[in-house]
């Protein structure tokens, strides 16, 4: 019994803490210090997790109960989920006359990133860690499943680990999560930083369209909680949906063979929201019943979500281990940030036309620190949608989705790792990673120039 009132102690605790920081968040960012700060990059999110670290159990200051940060720790797949329900259905379904181009580049990028931090992180475990660390080949994976995938994916992938004999994968899976939200959100900001001294963004009008957007979702959020509450149900339908086609599928998986069994119930269930989310909006519009649906408050309810999922995130990150594997992770964290960056200048330099700076920034925060990450430092960039990248993302999204940040090669890898050894498996991934790279450049500037002549 005495349990049980800690266990009850401890979740009121955690969700006393949770709704205060919710509330902080959301008057926080009409304080004008916030605006400011968020003007040079620096979203209040991240300000409140480095807050957070500092006072929970492993802080300067011991306020957080470890009890509390252990329910936090769970917190991130649910929000994650909320931000994919509301992705497709707070905004039309992109017209994508004239955006097959940039959507089909844009997808080529997020390939040669996935792909690529597979590949890195083979060469990371064959050539730098084995020589002088104990490792087991399914951390090539580490990367990817952790810049890409976060901490909904290293959830799932994490049971697969152990499944496969690497019960270290979910702890250092959910520390590279953490790890590359953090890098993402501070290395975001500072290139938001600089991108707008260096003018790479229009500094004047994305100013005039914070205060403008802040006026707006001020009125949308309080004017009238019956629309906030019919939004917030066709977000939890959009979840619905992707939970039942999950378990759909788990069942029907009862008949396949086990290596596609197993790869079915290691299936995460984000892309599933996000077909249900399109779904839904597409119903919506077909039926003319857009009505419903507040373009502003879905927006709002998806910032909210990716706040509080940075939030917690940051807040939880069980800091022994990351001290107790503090070699690995760096290692990891810096060679993926390497890749992504190099990765990113290709496409910026010989790819894209226009926009570089937003479509290689959002895609930066997405392959580095999730989908959530790369929304909020585009919203940071371009809150007025002028370079049309956010339809751009989210078409490219329904596809890539599927396959990598938590889709079918994120399962994949660590079954086939097991099977035909990380070595296979790096040179696989190295081939997809330089074939899409070329196929990019010739899509651009090989049967491009051809037809413009």
């Amino acid at each position: 019994m005495s349990s049980l009132n800690i266990f009850s102690n401890s979740l009121l605790i955690s969700l006393f803490g949770f709704l205060t920081i919710f509330f902080l968040l959301i008057f926080g960012k009409r304080l004008n210090l916030a605006i400011q700060l968020e003007r040079f990059g620096l979203p209040i999110a991240v300000i409140s997790g480095i807050v957070g670290i500092s006072i929970g159990p492993f802080g300067v200051i011991h306020i957080l109960p470890k009890e509390t940060t252990n329910v936090w720790s769970n917190f991130p797949t649910p929000l994650l989920s909320l931000v994919f329900a509301t992705l497709m259905m707070g905004r039309p379904i992109p017209n994508i006359n004239g955006l097959v181009r940039p959507i089909v580049n844009q997808f080529f990028l997020a390939l040669s990133l996935g792909f690529g931090q597979f590949f890195v992180g083979g060469l990371v475990v064959k050539y730098l860690l084995s020589p002088s660390i104990e490792t087991n080949p399914l951390m090539g994976c580490l990367i990817e499943v952790g810049f890409e995938g976060g901490h909904g994916a290293a959830s799932i992938i994490g049971e697969t680990f152990r499944r496969l004999g690497f019960s270290d994968g979910l702890d250092l899976g959910f520390a590279m999560a953490t790890m590359g939200l953090l890098s993402s959100s501070i290395l975001g900001s500072l290139f938001i930083f600089l991108g707008r001294t260096l003018g790479l963004s229009d500094t004047k009008e994305i100013i005039e369209t914070k205060d403008y957007l802040n006026s707006n979702t001020k009125i949308g959020i309080f004017a009238d909680l019956r629309i906030l509450i019919v939004n917030l149900g066709f977000s939890g339908l959009a979840i619905s949906f992707g939970v039942l086609l999950l378990k759909l599928l788990r069942y029907i998986a009862n008949s396949f063979s086990d290596f596609s069994k197993e790869i079915i119930f290691s299936l995460p269930v984000f892309p599933l929201i996000l077909i249900g989310s399109l779904l839904i909006r597409y119903i919506l519009e077909k039926t003319k019943n857009t009505k419903f649906i507040s373009n502003i408050l879905q927006r709002e309810i998806g910032i909210l979500s990716t706040d509080l999922l940075i939030f917690t995130a940051m807040a939880s990150l069980d800091i022994d281990v990351v001290l107790a594997n503090w070699k690995i992770i760096l290692v990891f964290t810096v060679f993926g940030l390497f890749w992504n960056l190099i990765c990113i200048a290709y496409f910026a330099y010989f790819i894209f036309d226009d926009y570089w700076f937003e479509k290689s920034l959002i895609e930066f925060g997405n392959s580095t620190g999730v989908v959530a990450s790369g929304l909020l430092l585009l919203r940071l960039a371009d809150p007025k949608n002028i370079s049309k990248t956010l339809p751009i993302f989210t078409s490219k999204q329904l596809f890539a989705q599927l396959i990598l940040s938590g889709g079918l090669f994120t399962v994949l890898a660590p079954i086939l790792i097991s099977k035909i050894g990380l070595d296979y498996w790096t040179e696989i991934c190295a081939a997809f990673t330089f074939l899409i790279l070329i196929i990019a450049f010739i899509f651009n500037h090989g049967f491009l120039k051809k037809y413009q002549s």
